[in-house]
């Protein structure tokens, strides 16, 4: 196994002569435009990783490590490019980067993605090779589970490094904890929105109905809210209509949902110019990761008038109860935090109107100040 490329200059202009990972134009994309992107996202490191007996290829970028090492979970997905792998792991580092920030934690920005077939026979082997990748950071960068991999992956890839959280009898699987966040968040949207934190009577479009998705489901459904469905998963679907009573609906028919909030948790990129227009909801307030397909979708979401809680304010229970394993805390606390998402949440909205920017470029400063201040205090210590 070798590290074809990070974010250094030298090793980046080696990435020519190895063979390293396709430029922002896919194949045949020159040094100078890989150059151009990481310079773009601002990451610390970048690192890819090949290892031919097993077929391993893996990249984790690390954002930012002002508040502590880079925290975040290992992406496992069938990527059409190379390019689309690296510009989902930046996205993803650069989110919990302010994630963790917004969430109070002591851990900054990473992110890792395996690319390949989640369905492979040489599946271990696969996530031992990324656990050698993981060592060879020496604790730069911490990883959990993420979309396509599970605490049961967490436990393999430990075999090669420490550096790994959301073990089997420990913290395990955050997303209850997630969804519950969520929850706090979307209570949140609708006392600022409507002035009454109660959800029983609204509508929900939930879109994914993952680990995340679903347990939300059953969250809101306790309430009394109504839900509107969709899942490429028709199992799924099927389990939401006849256990909560949910009118399903197609993938590409939940954006124009009558429903007063739509609730992105499946993969990101979901707002954008094609779906944007097509919104009946007041309250964008969802699970998934990178939901702005640009940072501009956030500024048009203000400009309509719809509420946005940003992804990174809101879905911070995962990363919460994964840090719970890291301090020590109890499951009791890691709640008790995740539950404060509704103050932040809040605390975001009250901010964007003060500052008259959308609350998605509030939620980031927010975060970049609190980044700021601990540079400002460890410089002030260093001298």
């Amino acid at each position: 196994m070798k590290s074809s490329a990070s974010s250094s200059r030298a090793a980046l202009a080696r990435t020519r002569s190895t063979g390293g990972p396709e430029g922002p134009q896919g194949p045949g994309g020159s040094d100078a435009g890989l150059f151009q992107l990481l310079a773009e996202h601002g990451h610390e490191q970048v690192s890819f990783w090949s290892d031919p007996a097993s077929g391993y290829r893996g990249i984790i970028a690390i954002h930012d490590t002002t508040l502590g090492p880079g925290l975040g979970g290992t992406r496992f997905w069938p990527y059409g490019s190379d390019r689309d792998a690296l510009l989902d792991v930046l996205r993803l580092a650069r989110s919990m980067t302010y994630k963790n920030a917004l969430a109070g934690l002591t851990s900054g920005g990473g992110k890792s993605v395996i690319v390949g077939d989640q369905g492979t026979p040489r599946r271990e082997a696969l996530l031992r090779a990324h656990g050698r990748h993981i060592q060879s950071l020496h604790g730069r960068y911490i990883t959990a589970e993420d979309v396509g991999t599970s605490p049961a992956d967490m436990e393999i890839i430990r075999a090669e490094t420490p550096y790994v959280t959301g073990l089997i009898g420990k913290s395990g699987d955050p997303s209850p904890v997630t969804a519950y966040g969520v929850y706090r968040g979307m209570q949140a949207c609708a006392r600022y929105r409507w002035g009454t934190d109660a959800l029983g009577g609204r509508t929900v479009a939930i879109q994914g109905l993952g680990h995340v998705g679903y347990a939300l489901a059953r969250l809101l459904r306790r309430d009394g809210a109504t839900l509107v469905v969709t899942d490429l998963d028709a199992a799924r679907v099927r389990r939401a209509v006849e256990e909560l009573g949910a009118q399903a609906v197609e993938p590409d028919e939940i954006y124009a949902a009558r429903a007063e909030i739509f609730a992105p948790c499946a993969l990101g990129g979901v707002i954008n110019d094609t779906t944007l227009p097509r919104l009946r909801a007041e309250i964008v307030a969802g699970g998934a990761n990178n939901q702005l397909a640009e940072d501009r979708h956030g500024d048009l979401l203000a400009e309509r008038g719809v509420l946005y809680a940003p992804d990174f304010a809101i879905n911070g229970g995962g990363v919460i109860n994964l840090s719970a394993e890291l301090n020590g805390w109890s499951a009791e606390y890691a709640m008790e935090r995740t539950g404060g998402i509704y103050d932040t949440v809040l605390t975001v909205f009250a901010a964007a109107k003060q500052e008259g920017i959308s609350s998605a470029r509030a939620a980031e400063r927010l975060a970049e100040r609190r980044i700021a201040a601990a540079k400002t205090e460890r410089g002030s210590v260093a001298t």
